[in-house]
């Protein structure tokens, strides 16, 4: 799965990187970005890359409430053709989510050492993901999205049975690709990314609480931070 990330590029990079000439939004680095909280989507639903901010956890637009939202943050890639929350935004409502980094924990002994999982050349990527729109009872739409995941790389084995599935730069315009397009069209850009294009290290506890943020996430292991949880 994918249940916690980062993005530490400023948002003007974000914006040059994936949607030019867009408005640049005023939102900050994150360095420890839970479900529910708001994230950065890239969508082309008028015809162009747009950026704006969703809620984490896919809110089907035919829920009765939005707290599914919270048990709807990954969607598998495997089963995303036929899930009802995730078949018409596949075929529909695709985005990218900008990254720069994504944590895994690994349990040894009683300990959970978390780890951050990046690019080796630490460029920024893209999630792929979906999005939907939940019509509030008070008219305002809540626009939602969840991670696809996919089966680990060789790298992230060890440690999880799952991954977020980044996507290839090339395979960016075919997810984004405008209005209704066949799954079969869209999921060959699903796919683990090469474990020789990745690289982890150990990172202080601290980044285990959601409520922590700032660079101190990304303190190595072992130091002064080590094993924090609140």
């Amino acid at each position: 799965m994918c249940g916690r990330y980062a993005l530490l590029s400023s948002m003007e990079q974000v914006r040059d990187r994936f949607a030019p000439g867009h408005a640049l939004l005023p939102l900050p680095a994150r360095y420890n970005i839970a479900p529910t909280q708001p994230v950065m989507v890239v969508h082309s639903e008028c015809g162009r890359p747009a950026m704006e901010p969703m809620q984490w956890g896919l809110v089907p637009f035919w829920s009765k409430d939005p707290t599914m939202g919270a048990r709807l943050v990954n969607a598998r890639a495997e089963t995303l053709a036929v899930k009802p929350a995730f078949r018409g935004p596949l075929m529909r409502r695709r985005c990218l989510i900008p990254a720069s980094g994504f944590y895994e924990w690994k349990r040894i002994g009683t300990h959970k050492q978390p780890y951050f999982i990046h690019l080796r050349d630490r460029r920024l990527f893209a999630f792929a993901g979906l999005y939907d729109e939940w019509p509030s009872p008070d008219g305002s739409p809540l626009r939602t999205c969840a991670v696809v995941t996919v089966e680990p790389n060789a790298l992230i084995a060890p440690i999880h049975t799952r991954m977020p599935a980044i996507l290839r730069e090339w395979d960016e315009d075919l997810w984004l690709t405008p209005g209704f397009v066949p799954a079969s069209r869209v999921m060959p850009a699903l796919g683990p990314m090469p474990e020789e294009l990745m690289s982890m290290e150990p990172v202080s506890g601290y980044v285990n609480n959601a409520r922590h943020e700032g660079p101190e996430c990304l303190s190595p292991a072992g130091g002064l931070l080590a094993g924090m949880d609140d």
